[in-house]
């Protein structure tokens, strides 16, 4: 399927590892300048490597900003002062009980997975809206509808994030702008490989996984992990005008742990 993203500036957080990394890959498949973030100048270039290595003619701008902060956000800004689609990936985790999660911790989550995604959408949204099409997507997480005990301030920022796109939403009635979420499951990241096989060490990568499902995401329809390129192709579909009439969603790619109807 070709998605016509040729000619489309996507600029999309964190994507330097991880999910992001995959997110980017599959926009720059489709032929879209896919504008890499990272931290550091050191990861965002690993990243073009890496993608450049199977996509040799892509179209990648390198970006080390840190979008966690009011400053990085403002640098990413000054050096992408517009793009047509927009994906708020950056995110963090950490899994800590209720009583041990301080203020610090609740503090430090709702600035980056929070406050990153509002100040550049009210940015690059506002452009979308002036020139009459564009995508902002949200990567939230299953656990914004099905929040986990372990992490509760982190579930809170995902739950947040739903309304905010929603809202955002509303602000696109009648344009050719969508705002959506995406909400993946337990993906096999390097963070996730690292988490499980900390849980259960001793055990091979494969067996923790498996452990960790049957034990923690029993209700998984698919058993495992996500593959990162799943949620990358899901992506690139939503921020197509193949998915036009997609706007306002939670779209969930969470495997079908979550036992709901809607």
């Amino acid at each position: 399927m070709n998605l016509n993203l040729a000619n489309k500036t996507a600029l999309v957080t964190a994507s330097s590892g991880g999910i992001g990394l995959e997110i980017a890959r599959a926009l720059a498949a489709e032929g879209a300048r896919v504008v890499i973030n990272g931290r550091t100048q050191a990861s965002v270039d690993k990243a073009i490597a890496d993608v450049r290595a199977g996509l040799p003619n892509a179209d990648l701008v390198p970006l080390a900003t840190d979008n966690g902060t009011a400053e990085g956000c403002a640098a990413t800004i000054a050096a992408v002062p517009s793009a047509d689609i927009l994906v708020n990936n950056l995110g963090i985790y950490e899994a800590v009980g209720f009583f041990d999660e301080t203020d610090e911790a609740w503090q430090r989550l709702f600035d980056v997975n929070i406050m990153s995604g509002v100040r550049l959408s009210r940015h690059y949204l506002r452009g979308m809206l002036d020139r009459g099409h564009g995508r902002v997507v949200f990567i939230s997480s299953e656990s914004g509808v099905s929040p986990a005990p372990e992490m509760a301030h982190y579930s809170a920022t995902k739950t947040m994030q739903l309304s905010i796109a929603r809202s955002l939403a509303e602000l696109t009635k009648n344009t050719n702008v969508t705002v959506n979420s995406v909400l993946p499951g337990p993906t096999r990241t390097p963070g996730v490989e690292e988490f499980i096989t900390s849980i259960y060490g001793g055990l091979s990568l494969a067996e923790a996984e498996r452990k960790f499902i049957a034990e923690n995401r029993p209700s998984s329809l698919i058993g495992r992990l996500i593959d990162p390129k799943e949620i990358g192709d899901v992506v690139a579909f939503v921020v197509s005008d193949n998915a036009a009439a997609i706007n306002g969603a939670a779209i969930r790619a969470e495997g079908g742990l979550v036992r709901s109807v809607v």
